[in-house]
């Protein structure tokens, strides 16, 4: 069975009208619609080959002639587009995992796309479950996740493989292997136990990519008091409360994101009386805290995307300010807050830009005491810093 289902069409032929050899050849993962002479009609997701404005091969991939993206290149010349080369990125990925995890952690990013060479292809872990995403058409036309899930079975024995719809699908997913889960999904997080909803959790269920920022934070909440806002299922909370937080809020708007909140709180044995899981709007929850005159001694403020495409980056940019403006005015003299953005059209330089502002904003000071990331299994090419979307800055306030 292979691994691409549109591995018997002839391939589109497409050629570059920009000078883009080096930047391809160095690993960028896309090619856009106005690099190339012409879009040709094809069934979107149908492999195609790109040559460079000499007619020498330079590249392949997916093609989609209506998306932005026009190829998703998956090689550049001297490789084969074929089961082999996507086996052997397949084995790559997981080698790269296998470096990185022990029994202790169980749930993380297999494949992460155009970071393991892979493009629109994701694939998370949750113990003995996996789920499996294609994003947009032309990777869901594209990647036969069938034998995807074969090799899964074949190389880690998993027996239930989930693939899950984008949000706007009229349905969640579909089991590709076994059966869809009906509850909650365990796994082990840096010796931390959590549950999943891997059907109709957010994402594939959870957030792995924020795992090294919870491990960073835990290890500041000793003796502190915390406050967790856009909380989802607790991560943050759970590391706080196992590394001896005094006392730990959890801040979510949605209700069931609390509920499991609590779930993962009891899994890791910590005091009920600890842990206090609120379902609230996070700016009304921080404004009726101000005026209270409320305060944490640790508050982690961890938003959705405010910025989902570049049109939204301006609003985006107001909305980050206001929101940590106004987290920093609960932070308690000498605290310590962290910020962060999920979002790739804010870049960094951005991204402390608005910090800064929200800052002044709130009549604090601060320093750095740390700049972070995403984590090693959501890789990206270096040439593609769009891909490195996590941002987290930690400071100390006064």
């Amino acid at each position: 069975m292979s691994f691409i289902r549109t591995e018997q069409q002839e391939p589109v032929r497409l050629r570059l009208v920009r000078d883009r050899t080096r930047v391809l050849k160095q690993g960028y993962p896309w090619i856009f619609r106005d690099w190339l002479k012409d879009l040709p009609a094809a069934p979107v997701g149908s492999r195609a080959v790109v040559f460079d404005k000499d007619s020498k091969l330079l590249a392949f991939g997916m093609y989609d002639p209506a998306g932005p993206l026009a190829v998703r290149v998956c090689g550049v010349d001297g490789e084969k587009l074929n089961d082999d080369l996507v086996l052997a990125k397949l084995d790559a990925a997981l080698e790269l995992r296998h470096g990185l995890f022990d029994e202790k952690t169980t749930g993380f990013r297999l494949v992460g796309g155009e970071g393991d060479g892979l493009p629109g292809l994701t694939c998370d872990l949750y113990g003995d479950h996996a789920v499996l995403k294609l994003d947009g058409d032309a990777p869901s036309a594209f990647w036969n996740v069938d034998a995807v899930a074969d090799w899964l079975a074949e190389r880690l024995s998993i027996a239930n493989v989930y693939l899950k719809f984008r949000s706007d699908a009229p349905t969640r997913g579909r089991a590709v292997r076994g059966k869809t889960p009906t509850a909650p999904v365990e796994f082990l997080e840096n010796g931390k136990r959590f549950a999943a909803n891997l059907v109709d959790g957010q994402k594939t269920g959870f957030f792995f990519d924020q795992r090294d920022n919870r491990a960073r934070i835990g290890d500041l909440a000793r003796g502190r008091t915390v406050l967790n806002l856009f909380s989802y299922t607790g991560g943050f909370s759970i590391y706080a409360g196992v590394n001896g937080a005094t006392d730990v809020t959890s801040v979510d708007q949605a209700k069931p994101a609390t509920e499991d909140a609590r779930l993962n709180w009891r899994l890791n044995d910590l005091p009920e009386d600890a842990h206090h899981a609120v379902a609230a709007d996070v700016f009304q929850f921080l404004e009726e805290s101000r005026a209270a005159k409320r305060t944490w001694d640790l508050v982690i403020v961890d938003p959705p995307s405010f910025a989902p495409a570049a049109r939204y980056v301006e609003k985006a940019t107001q909305s980050y300010q206001t929101l940590f403006a106004s987290a920093l005015g609960v932070v308690a003299p000498g605290g310590i807050i962290a910020l962060s953005s999920c979002s790739s059209h804010i870049s960094s330089e951005m991204f402390f830009e608005l910090s800064e502002v929200a800052v002044s904003r709130a009549r604090r000071r601060a320093t750095v005491l740390g700049v972070f990331g995403q984590p090693a299994d959501h890789p990206f090419p270096l040439v593609c810093r769009e891909l490195q979307y996590l941002k987290l800055i930690l400071l100390q306030v006064r």
